[in-house]
């Protein structure tokens, strides 16, 4: 009897020893597992900042294409990363099984995500190859590794990119020249897009006129609309670019319309350096990231904030990415249904031959002028954003993304801030002061977005109301969406 006693008690110690390791062992990985800046997801959110910044400097800005290269990027990274999560449900990778549950490691999760990243980002940002390589051997991976077996973490990265890739091959955005109407340039417009008034001859007030910047040269060229088939392009977690379409704008005749671009013309001419700061700040430039990116960065600034770890990275990034690639999706089929006037032509038409007061060009300030020498607090090689003005483009990313993070988090709160030089981007010869812009919730970092296009000069307030409004619309239906790919069944 004795014997079994003896034995029961080193059976119970040797259980009770087993599972005090285990659990060491579990608070030890949950402590050591890299969080904020040091997990592998943030590390290639930021590669891809990097990208796009570069990609604008080689190819001029263009907004909708960055959102779709970053969209489709951080897609690839989830898919990728679902295989390895026990409920997550990829988006394109349909043929690869949930790997068991012994493999769902930090270290798998972290090499499949990285050759999901890897093929994405050399695909959509070809031009930065070299830098993809050279991060993946500071990973202690290797860019040669082409291996498509569904069993391994380097095949189901690789697989994940290849399906992302072909399955938006054909998707509207014309990424490679594939659409009928096109003339074998990527990106071409093959929907044929024709303003209705030329730039230099103004046929109907009511519509979106094409101008004339300055070539940094002494000469100057016409951008031609950016993108106008863009409403087309099939989005990730929408049904349709059209399913959430704004009411129409105001038109030439209402009170008002008279009304908004009069208080274009207000704003624009009493901007103080907080207002031209906020303007420079969400015009994002030079090397501009775009809102797309601009709210990646913002989404960034929340994974350092909250320590997140690679999985909620790689869900996070995904949400408030698919939502800004829909939101220009929808933004675009808004504005060329409406194809409507910028303030620069309305504020022409109101006040031409008559006097206002407005800002002069850099380092004028606030002058006395006629109606038709109004331009927006901008310089003279942007004059104002080569296409259609209602709605407001950084008005519905900015809803969007602020939504979408305002839901992810579970609070408003954000608490982020920005310090520059009132100036620095349109008037670097007579510099404002140093001012500290914060952003308190994400909520008002979104409508500080929205109003500070209104201030700029580049919209009016229904362009920014109807696209704070657009962009929360999508960011509902991008929630729902996500829910399901994370295997959330609670959320309908």
């Amino acid at each position: 009897m004795k014997i079994y006693k003896f034995l029961f008690k080193v059976l119970l110690f040797s259980t009770l020893n087993a599972s005090l390791h285990a659990q060491n062992n579990q608070i030890k990985n949950k402590i050591s597992e890299p969080v904020g800046i040091n997990n592998i997801a943030y590390k290639w959110g930021a590669m891809a900042v990097t990208a796009t910044a570069n990609d604008t400097d080689r190819f001029r800005p263009r907004p909708t294409v960055t959102s779709r290269m970053l969209g489709l990027t951080f897609v690839a990274i989830f898919d990728a990363w679902s295989r390895y999560d026990e409920k997550a449900i990829p988006v394109y990778l349909k043929e690869v099984k949930r790997r068991p549950r012994k493999e769902q490691t930090l270290r798998n999760k972290e090499i499949a995500i990285s050759y999901a990243a890897y093929g994405a980002l050399c695909e959509y940002y070809y031009s930065d190859k070299e830098l993809f390589a050279s991060f993946m051997k500071e990973l202690g991976l290797d860019p040669t590794n082409k291996s498509l077996d569904p069993k391994t973490p380097e095949g189901i990265g690789n697989l994940a990119a290849k399906d992302v890739i072909a399955a938006r091959k054909g998707d509207g955005a014309n990424q490679y020249a594939e659409e009928d109407g096109s003339n074998g340039v990527l990106y071409f417009d093959y929907t044929k897009y024709k303003p209705l008034n030329p730039v230099d001859k103004m046929n109907d007030i009511n519509h979106w006129q094409p101008k004339n910047f300055s070539d940094g040269k002494g000469g100057k060229f016409c951008p031609p609309c950016l993108t106008p088939f863009w409403g087309k392009v099939k989005p990730v977690g929408l049904q349709s670019g059209d399913q959430f379409r704004a009411p129409p704008p105001p038109l030439v005749g209402s009170e008002q319309l008279k009304n908004e671009v009069d208080e274009v013309i207000a704003l624009q001419a009493n901007l103080t350096d907080e207002n031209k700061a906020l303007v420079e700040f969400m015009r994002d430039g030079p090397k501009s990231v775009q809102q797309a990116g601009h709210w990646l960065k913002f989404a960034q600034e929340v994974s350092v904030r909250d320590n997140h770890t690679l999985d909620q990275d790689v869900k996070m990034y995904f949400l408030n990415q698919i939502t800004a690639m829909d939101c220009f999706i929808a933004c675009w089929d808004t504005k060329m249904f409406y194809d409507s006037a910028r303030p620069y032509a309305l504020v022409h038409y109101y006040y031409g031959g008559k006097p206002i007061n407005a800002w002069g060009g850099p380092g004028k300030g606030t002058v006395a002028m006629q109606g038709q020498e109004w331009t927006p607090f901008s310089p003279d090689t942007f004059v104002c954003p080569p296409f259609p003005s209602y709605v407001s483009g950084h008005s519905t990313i900015s809803g969007g993304c602020a939504e979408a993070l305002k839901l992810w988090t579970g609070s408003d709160a954000f608490g982020s801030s920005a310090e520059l030089v009132a100036g620095a981007m349109t008037e670097p010869n007579n510099l404002g002061k140093k001012v500290i812009l914060k952003f308190n919730t994400f909520t008002e970092t979104a409508n500080m977005a929205g109003i500070s296009r209104v201030m700029g000069g580049y919209h009016i307030q229904a362009d920014n109301i109807e696209g704070l409004k657009l962009g929360r619309n999508v960011a509902h239906a991008e929630w729902k969406f996500y829910n399901e790919h994370i295997g959330n069944k609670s959320i309908k």
